[in-house]
This record gives C-alpha cells, structure tokens and sequence, in this order.
C-alpha cells in the first residue's frame, strides 16, 4: 500500500503558484514523494509487529493523482503537471511551454519515481509531530 506525501508548506506554495499563474479550469497536481504505509508504520513504532489485515471495502491500494482518461488533457512541467478542462471555450494555447503526456500515462503513488528516503520521511513525521504539539518516542527521535 502507497500514498503520496505532502508537507503543508509545499501544499500552500502550489496553492499560491496556482492562484498566481492559472486561467480557470485548469487542475494542478503537485510532483511528489511516495511512500510506503510499512515504511511510515516501521519508523514511527520500530518496535511494534505488523501484522497485514488486508484492503478495507472502498480502500485502495494506491493513490492516483492522475488516470489514463485525464492524461489525454494533462501537460507536464519541471515540479507539476497541469489538468486543463475539456471545455469548448478553453484556449490550449494557454499552457504551451508543458509537454503532454502519452495517452495511457498514470500519476500514482506506486509507479512514482520519487522516493521518500526513512530519515527524510521520519523528518517530516516529527515535523507534523511538532507542528500538532506531539512528542515522538525517544527511541525514534
């Protein structure tokens, strides 16, 4: 099982870049880290045993951010990808320096080539942790 990861500082600069630069319509979807939900539960309880219950009903395996259907209308940039909407009236003029990207392309948290590293994945969960006023075990700080 992945998920993607997100700091909340680099979620609210993608929100700024986005009020800043969009046109209407169009989705930003950030270029993140993947991880792995084994990896998160190893670091925060390395002592703890793991056992695998299996999928939940209506949970999923992994994250996607972006399907094979949006790929056909989605352009590539160095730390974004950029979802236009299949409007009538939108100009795909608007975002010509992006580079589409092949029809049957996939966003997920599985096939990501961006890695959370553990020290930089316990980093940012001891980041939250501050953040929220937690204190981590003495054994993984």
């Amino acid at each position: 099982m992945t998920r993607f990861w997100i700091t909340l500082e680099h979620g609210v600069r993608l929100v700024i870049q986005a009020l800043e630069t969009m046109h209407g319509g169009e989705v930003f979807v950030p270029k993140i880290p993947s991880m792995r939900i084994t990896d998160l539960a190893r670091l925060i309880g390395p002592d703890c045993k793991i056992r695998e219950t299996g999928i939940r009903p209506g949970e999923k395996m992994h994250e996607a951010l972006i399907t094979e259907d949006e790929s056909r209308h989605t352009l590539e940039f160095d730390d974004h990808f950029i979802v236009e909407p299949e409007y009538h009236w939108w100009n795909f003029e608007n975002w010509k320096n992006g580079k589409r990207l092949a029809e049957d392309f996939r966003y997920t948290s599985e096939n990501n080539t961006v890695w959370l590293k553990d020290a930089e994945l316990l980093s940012m969960v001891e980041e939250v942790a501050g953040q929220l006023g937690l204190r981590m075990p003495e054994k993984i700080a």
